[in-house]
């Protein structure tokens, strides 16, 4: 039995869960890759404004260059509110830029950095992910106590910060000293080095916030997505921290939760997963079984808390880096959740869903199932936006690493290397808008092509995935190769000229790559385009027409064969089977 404060408390948060709490999250560390470089991955899933700070009054998804930056003593930094933080001040947002929620003591110098609805990558190589989970306390923002939401905690540790443990002290002093509001939440923290996880919430009836850190052991992958991850706490390992009002917290509110004696923070800080069972879980479970099947990870189980999903795992492999990409390009194909398969997939295997009615809801709340759902796929259709950060020891300035971002959804994107030490990016990154249909924006190739591939997807998604392979391998060629030019100038030229020519590279390979999916997308709609397939070489055209299953379950065999279709119609468990079942009789001519 739930007790009535907990359930009062989750129907409150239940009333403004969003869209968006779809992110999945991913950390290879380098005993886990082939190459020896440390990888973070990121889906940011869901509508609404994707940046905060500059002006969140658009539906937008786009990537950001915050330059490095000087300041003189005494300076102030604003922190700004963000409205993908589940507050009532987010409810009631019309558009425009929201007053901030407070101002923190600047430092004398802030490292330049890539961000977008949070930071991601900074000149020093010091990468981050988010994901967005289901707590127990998610308490309203407050000028006098809570003025942090993870995104602008994300933004300052990369504004200044260097290394993973870095940015844990300073978030979580950040977090100590000022508080925190709204949703509970995860930031990965890596370098070339090491990744930690991280993972916070608020303090319900108080002031300041409460946290947990894990270090992601060297030669393992950690997944995650909108539920807390980090399970028993033991205080003699070095590879954990706590924050110290935790536990206390938790025994005031009834809600701690002790695992062979140690205080267990997932199981004590969570509500469970977002909207239905396997939204999560069904994600990790994806990436945990295709990276190492031998473990044999078990896909369902009796309760969230009961799961079976380590930490983080052995891969039966060392990933190389197609691999890693691949980790967010799968709608559980070859399960029994596949999505290319079944009747909601329609005839030509679409992977994508619409929301159904109830898919929104979290049915333990009220104590009895509410019936319906679709499994939550690591490529959804929702997600804005995805990218792949990665850096390795021997990776110094001009390039400590690379952010591959790619636009839209995973499975279909080509992903597109951006340095973090340039000067500017391109248009196609700062033009996001997507409530505009316009060419020049960085968002549309990427999810015109998917929309018009979900009309036959199974007859297009071969030629989206030969141009996905072309340019993703081009590409993976190229940053070997500017990279190491990029050294060679700065050696020779200065840290000015490397950056200028890795800005070029970068903005020149972004809106080559826009261009071929524009062209992609326009030979798409020649090639598939009212129920027929036309050949372009071959100067030919035909009806690819339905399989037979779809024309089995569509009553297509029912159909008016003959003039008399009441008679066809009284034959009992007619099946199409593509060839003659019946002949003319007296009693039923065919004529």
């Amino acid at each position: 039995m739930i007790p009535d404060k907990i359930i009062l408390l989750l129907l409150l948060i239940a009333g403004f869960i969003q869209i968006s709490s779809g992110c999945t999250i991913f950390v290879v560390t380098p005993g886990a890759s082939e190459d020896g470089k440390m990888y973070v991955g990121h889906t940011n899933d869901g509508y609404g404004p994707g940046l905060v700070g500059p002006s969140p009054d658009e539906e937008f998804s786009k990537l950001v260059y915050i330059p490095a930056k000087d300041y003189p003593k005494g300076a102030m930094r604003t922190v700004s509110y963000d409205t993908k933080s589940g507050g009532d001040i987010a409810g009631e947002w019309t558009g425009g830029i929201l007053p901030p929620t407070g101002f923190i003591p600047e430092i004398s110098h802030t490292h330049g950095y890539l961000a977008s609805a949070y930071a991601v990558m900074n000149e020093e190589g010091l990468m981050c992910s988010e994901a967005t989970d289901y707590a127990k306390t998610n308490p309203e923002y407050d000028p006098k106590g809570r003025i942090f939401y993870s995104s602008e905690l994300s933004n300052i540790a990369l504004e200044r910060c260097k290394t993973p443990r870095e940015a844990i002290s300073t978030v979580a002093e950040l977090i100590d000293s000022y508080g925190y509001y709204g949703y509970g939440e995860t930031l990965v923290f890596a370098n070339a080095t090491e990744a930690w996880i991280m993972e916070m919430c608020g303090d319900p009836d108080g002031t300041g916030g409460i946290w947990a850190a894990q270090k992601v052991k060297d030669g393992e992958i950690f997944a995650g997505g909108n539920i807390f991850r980090i399970g028993p706490i033991d205080p003699t390992n070095p590879d954990q921290m706590i924050s110290e009002n935790a536990k206390e917290i938790a025994e005031q509110n009834g809600w701690t939760v002790e695992e062979n004696g140690l205080f267990n923070f997932a199981n004590t800080y969570s509500a469970g997963e977002f909207t239905h069972p396997y939204h999560t879980f069904g994600r990790i479970w994806s990436i945990y079984n295709r990276i190492a099947p031998s473990a044999k990870t078990s896909a369902v189980f009796s309760d969230w808390k009961e799961n079976s999903y380590p930490f983080s795992i052995i891969p039966d492999h060392q990933l190389n880096k197609t691999e890693i990409f691949s980790l967010f390009r799968d709608h559980y194909e070859g399960t029994d959740w596949d999505l290319t398969s079944g009747i909601a997939a329609g005839p030509f295997g679409d992977p994508y869903r619409e929301r159904g009615p109830v898919d929104e809801q979290e049915g333990t709340i009220a104590e009895r199932i509410v019936p319906g759902a679709w499994p939550y796929p690591v490529s959804a259709i929702t997600c804005g936006y995805s990218y792949i950060c990665e850096s390795g020891k021997n990776q110094t300035a001009p390039v400590p690493g690379i952010c591959w971002f790619g636009f839209a959804q995973p499975y279909e994107t080509c992903y597109i290397p951006v340095f973090p030490s340039i000067s500017e990016l391109s248009q196609v990154f700062y033009l996001g808008n997507r409530s505009v249909y316009d060419r020049t924006y960085g968002y549309w190739p990427f999810s015109t092509v998917t929309n018009w591939a979900r009309l036959r997807y199974d007859s297009m998604i071969p030629s989206i995935r030969e141009k996905q392979k072309e340019i993703e391998t081009r590409e993976i060629e190229d940053v070997l190769n500017v990279s190491k030019k990029g050294q060679e100038i700065m050696n020779s030229s200065g840290k000015d000229a490397a950056r200028t020519y890795l800005t070029d590279y970068t903005r020149e390979n972004a809106e080559q790559v826009m261009r071929d999916w524009w062209n992609l997308s326009d030979s798409l709609i020649i090639r598939f385009s009212n129920g027929m397939i036309w050949d372009p070489v071959e100067k030919a055209d035909g009806l690819a027409g339905y399989p037979d299953w779809w024309y089995n379950i569509s009553g297509y065999q029912y159909g008016p064969r003959v003039y008399d279709i009441s008679g066809l119609e009284e034959i009992s468990g007619l099946q199409y089977v593509n060839s003659t079942i019946y002949e003319s009789s007296d009693s039923f001519p065919l004529r």
